[in-house]
């Protein structure tokens, strides 16, 4: 299964009845940046054509760094909305409906029914620090909403509080350049995309497949960079510019085992011969190769990038052979001895930054093979040498390399088996090819901030950004800030007092006019930092080697992912609906939820994939009989009905199910329930309206009163009271079934991260170019 850009995509239907899919007739993405921080949410609306039991994909491309933050479907006129549960707590709803002998789910399994559905709306929320590589922060929107779509909309705005210097979309690499309508106005952009369904057909009858791509960059003047504090929340970008690039020593290992024959190694060679022909003169490299045995180019030394280096390396590369078996540990050890040789006068007195590249496609199977072992060697061995590792491909031992980035000053990334995989490494290399700063440490002085997020950072490379959050004390005017760093020639120490513009005050309402003052948007500082401490606290799980240590900081980053609604690897995300017929029995009968269905999102630190949460009928639905006889015609789909379109600021938000309780839909009103932007409950006057929202659902009958199950009065009992500022809505109320079900739907929720690399995707041509403009946003 493709699981970046050609994501398989499944819509099935049960064995016995006929493969018709469900019609979705709205499609809409939107997504609001502020100051990098991106909420996304997607919402779809689906149409059952026929009286039968089918299945209903709700796809999502999901970043690999992104938290989902909500998710609602809403049937019959019931929005249920979706819990985020600690995985432990999950279980224990899964196991109980399963003693019961009910259906239920529990990752990526069969779960939850809903009865006489002939319309579905889902909405699906998720959270993001947009990264800043190559001089620009990268936004990326998938669009694959499966078929075409009347009404399919991508609404984006951008609000920051500098200039924003540069904004375009990113054509596709078999696309014809987009003419996009850019209007300019401070720190205010917008982009909308609205294809018609003629030019969605004309891309492929299936509909769009693409990812929607924005590049941005913001003016940052300042060398100590920006601070902004809401709420008593601080967020420090610190991206100085018109730095000089440090000269660098740099190893590149490569993998050169038997399961790199064929296009891994071809693709190799290919991003190698750009690579070496950028290194700059000032640089020094090296080249390791290895297999059950480790070569090296040049022994015991690195050298100089001259040219006719250069092209000594390119002829080496070119006669590479791929096979053997595969020594991580060894070619590890290999290339510490080249970056800290027995005499390093020579590299300490010219400042160079030594970097390791190591590329593998799959595990170690020679020589040192314990994951412990080769991490143990390989940081005595490294000392501060920055690791860099490339998993080429789903079969490389990404968490190893993930492990081995984290305790040896690098980072970790995936390289995908695709046409383009010569452009991601090269991309990579052009992410590290330029450091400007080595050892930076930013410091808060005075005690005037705590809990603050890392802050001591082993380089710092041309185009990227370093983000700092923590708290403030009450009363602070202003931030002292301290820096200090390596440059080309020496220690760098610099302090400054940095002003703190509040959400009160008139020149941070100013700077956030564009989406209408800093009202509804000061909590995303808050999050940032939720944000930051949790990512932290799983990365220090995951190098952690005691038990004791690893539970400690798991409970931390659980209790910080439910008390801020996130989706992470160490909580879920459940869905309960009440059994119908339990429910229309008396309150004192009533027994259990029947099912619970749980969803977690990949983690970052294994190869991207695709997460389910699949939802079959009980053994009290009632499925059409069968003939048995073979169906010769198919019948004519009918024709969806007429909506009308509703703007999404009427919809009532559901707030974070760890501070809130599920609503129930009146039959004439809509509640669509989508994420509150970054923590707030948001009224029609913050929301931004799109052309067209989902259609709703069919009318459902009125509530029964006082049929609530046992399993939701325990749930009202022990939820966590609302946050303070936020609304707390009870859960819906049961319904009485006056008639026996005719269908009973299933339900798909597929989340596949994006790929984050900053090489040119592959894909359809986008039909219509997006309207881009950059100026005041309308409330």
């Amino acid at each position: 299964t493709r699981k970046c850009l050609g994501v398989t995509r499944r819509l099935v239907s049960t064995g016995e009845f006929l493969d018709i899919r469900w019609f979705v007739t709205d499609y809409h993405v939107r997504c609001r940046v502020v100051s990098r921080y991106a909420v996304t949410t997607v919402q779809s609306s689906v149409w059952n054509q026929l009286p039968i039991t089918k299945e209903a994909a709700f796809e999502v491309d999901l970043p690999s760094s992104a938290f989902i933050s909500n998710f609602t479907i809403t049937s019959n006129g019931k929005v249920h909305v979706a819990q985020v549960k600690e995985r432990a707590a999950a279980r224990k709803i899964y196991d109980a409906a399963k003693k019961q002998g009910k259906t239920a789910g529990l990752v990526a399994t069969k779960s939850v029914p809903d009865k006489c559905v002939t319309r579905m709306f889902f909405s699906l929320s998720y959270e993001e620090l947009l990264p800043r590589r190559l001089g620009r922060y990268e936004l990326s929107l998938g669009l694959r909403p499966g078929q075409p779509v009347q009404n399919l909309t991508l609404d984006v705005s951008i609000t920051e509080r500098t200039s924003i210097s540069f904004i375009k979309v990113l054509p596709l690499k078999t696309s014809r350049l987009l003419s996009n309508t850019v209007e300019r106005s401070g720190g205010c952009a917008r982009v909308r995309y609205s294809p018609t369904l003629q030019q969605q057909n004309g891309v492929s009858s299936k509909g769009l497949n693409v990812d929607f791509i924005v590049h941005y960059d913001v003016d940052l003047r300042d060398l100590m960079g920006e601070v902004q504090v809401y709420d008593g929340y601080f967020v420090h970008y610190f991206a100085p510019r018109g730095l000089p690039v440090v000269p660098k020593d740099v190893i590149f290992v490569i993998d050169v085992s038997g399961s790199m024959i064929g296009t891994k190694i071809k693709q190799t060679k290919q991003a190698m011969g750009t690579i070496l022909a950028d290194l700059r003169e000032g640089d020094h490299f090296n080249i390791i190769t290895f297999s059950d045995k480790v070569h090296t180019w040049k022994k015991g030394r690195t050298v100089r990038a001259t040219r006719q280096n250069v092209r000594d390396a390119k002829d080496f590369v070119k006669r590479i052979i791929a096979e053997g078996w595969t020594n991580i540990n060894a070619a590890l050890l290999s290339a510490a001895q080249l970056v800290n040789p027995q005499s390093t006068s020579d590299r300490l007195s010219s400042r160079r930054v030594p970097l390791v590249i190591f590329l593998t496609d799959g595990e170690a199977t020679i020589g040192v093979t314990a994951g412990d072992a080769i991490l143990s060697n390989a940081k005595k061995a490294l000392g501060s040498a920055s690791l860099f590792g490339l998993a080429f491909g789903d079969d490389a031992d990404y968490l190893l390399l993930k492990r081995l980035a984290l305790d040896n000053r690098g980072v970790a990334r995936m390289v995908y088996e695709d046409a383009d995989a010569a452009l991601q490494l090269k991309g990579f290399y052009d992410e590290v090819a330029s450091p400007l700063l080595s050892d930076v440490q930013l410091t808060y002085l005075d005690d005037q901030a705590f809990d603050i997020t890392r802050s001591l950072f082993p380089n710092y490379f041309q185009g990227s950004e370093l983000v700092v959050a923590g708290k403030v004390k009450p009363g602070v005017k202003d931030l002292k800030v301290s820096m200090s760093a390596t440059d080309l020639k020496k220690r760098v120490n610099l302090e400054n007092d940095v002003l703190i513009l509040n959400a009160e005050g008139n020149e941070s309402a100013d700077s956030l006019k564009c989406s209408g003052g800093s009202e509804g948007i000061s909590s995303f500082v808050h999050r940032l930092w939720a944000y930051f401490t949790i990512k932290e606290l799983l990365l220090a799980k995951l190098n952690a080697t005691d038990p004791a240590t690893q539970r400690l900081l798991a409970d931390k980053a659980t209790n910080l992912s439910l008390k801020y609604n996130f989706v992470t690897p160490v909580t879920s995300l459940v869905v309960i609906q009440p059994d119908e017929d339990e429910a229309a029995r008396s309150p004192t009968t009533a027994k259990p939820a029947t099912a619970a269905a749980t969803t977690t999102t990949t983690t970052t630190t294994a190869a991207p994939a695709k997460t389910e949460a699949k939802s079959s009928g009980t053994g009290s639905a009632k499925k059409p009989v069968s003939s048995g006889k073979p169906i010769k015609t198919k019948p004519h789909p009918p024709q969806p009905p007429p909506t009308k379109k509703i703007s999404t600021s009427t919809a009532k938000t559901a707030t974070p199910a760890s501070r809130k309780t599920t609503t129930t839909s009146s039959p004439s009103t809509v509640k669509t329930a989508p994420a509150p932007f970054l923590g707030k409950k948001t009224s029609p006057s913050q929301n931004e309206s799109i052309s067209a929202s989902p259609p709703p659902p069919p009318p459902s009958p009125p509530p029964s009163a006082g049929k609530i199950s046992t399993s939701l009065i325990n749930a009202l009992k022990t939820a966590p009271p609302p946050a303070p500022g936020k609304v707390s809505t009870p859960h819906p109320s049961p319904l009485k079934t006056t008639s026996p079900p005719i269908t009973t739907p299933m339900v798909t929720l597929t989340t596949s991260p994006v790929r984050t690399d900053p090489a040119t995707r592959l894909g359809n041509p986008l039909p219509h170019s997006p309207v881009l403009s950059k100026r005041p946003c309308p409330p």
